[in-house]
């Protein structure tokens, strides 16, 4: 697998142009020690017949559009379904399944580029993409851009599946969320209506809650979607980059902070996974095992004109940024 990396003294992360992946991202315990904290596969081949999105950037629409249509300017487009009668990432064969163009890293940062056809998968307007990955000391900084020919519908994210333990379960992660609203979801995971407070709820992480405290308690929220696959509407100003979330794995001591300019993060507990991926240890990942913590625009937001728009018509530019910033507790 030909990887390119991304280093600094006190981060590792591996790029490959198949979906535009993070591969591998490795950083010190409290003790030094350096170890894996994403679920990473064997080779190229092992993520092409994997499902689950590991490490991709996922597009041309993140997340989930109900009954895989939305209409933009008086016009319905239909977009090919992938989950029953739903669109999920794009559809199928969406950016995680291509191969980018690069010029390769230059010094700590490598940008990867990908065009999408006017049609493609039935979303208008050529669409060109790009993703740059960049680690700046125990900062990793994931900006994505997008440009149209005519109007569209855009929302990119990463789909790492973090674990700071290096393996195992995840549910003694302690997780931080910094937003006090939700948006509620039915059993096909799309959401139903406004964002609506987590006060009183399972879903409250506003302050630090052991991942697998919750994730089998009986509220509807829980049981419509197997455990944790909400999205969080971030604290504060939508468009300034801002605190999402703080994880702290107690035993290697590791942490993340995420900081985003979207206006939500999908925490997600890896529901889907059932002991079937093998890993490039030769574990195989099961629930709770890992989370991914993805910044974007909200599911279906081409559906519901209340919330935040993710029209890019041309002229304009599409922009969103995710820092990932390392530490030891």
């Amino acid at each position: 697998m030909d990887v390119m990396w991304l280093r600094s003294s006190a981060l590792e992360v591996g790029v490959i142009t198949y979906g535009a992946r993070i591969v591998s991202v490795r950083t010190p315990d409290r003790d030094g020690t350096w170890g894996e904290t994403t679920l990473a596969l064997a080779d190229v081949d092992a993520y092409r017949n994997a499902s689950g999105y590991l490490g991709a950037c996922v597009g041309r629409y993140a997340n989930r559009i109900a009954g895989a249509r939305f209409t933009l300017d008086g016009t319905e487009y239909r977009i090919r379904p992938n989950e029953g009668e739903n669109a999920l990432h794009g559809g199928p064969d969406g950016f995680d399944s291509y191969e980018w163009s690069t010029d390769g890293p230059d010094g700590s940062s490598v940008t990867l580029r990908h065009t999408s056809p006017d049609g493609d998968n039935g979303f208008p307007g050529t669409l060109a993409a790009a993703v740059t990955y960049t680690v700046t000391g125990p900062e990793l900084s994931i900006e994505h851009t997008a440009t149209t020919d005519k109007p569209t519908v855009v929302n990119l994210t990463n789909h790492t599946y973090w674990n700071l333990a290096g393996g195992g379960s995840a549910e003694d992660h302690e997780v931080q969320l910094h937003a006090g609203h939700v948006l509620p979801v039915d059993g096909g995971s799309l959401p139903t209506g406004p964002p609506v407070p987590v006060d009183g709820t399972p879903l409250d992480f506003r302050s630090p809650v052991r991942l697998g405290a919750r994730i089998r308690d009986g509220h509807p929220q829980l049981v419509a979607v197997h455990g944790h696959d909400h999205n969080y509407v971030v604290d504060g100003p939508r468009g300034e980059l801002r605190a999402a979330a703080r994880v702290v794995e107690p035993r290697s001591g590791r942490t993340l902070e995420l900081r985003t300019d979207q206006p939500g993060v999908q925490f997600y507990t890896a529901n889907m996974l059932n002991g079937t991926l093998v890993l490039r240890d030769g574990t195989t990942a099961r629930q709770t095992d890992a989370f991914c913590l993805e910044a974007q625009g909200f599911p279906d937001a081409p559906n519901h004109p209340d919330y935040p728009s993710t029209v890019l018509r041309p002229g304009e530019e599409y922009r969103s940024r995710m820092d990932f910033a390392f530490g030891t507790a």
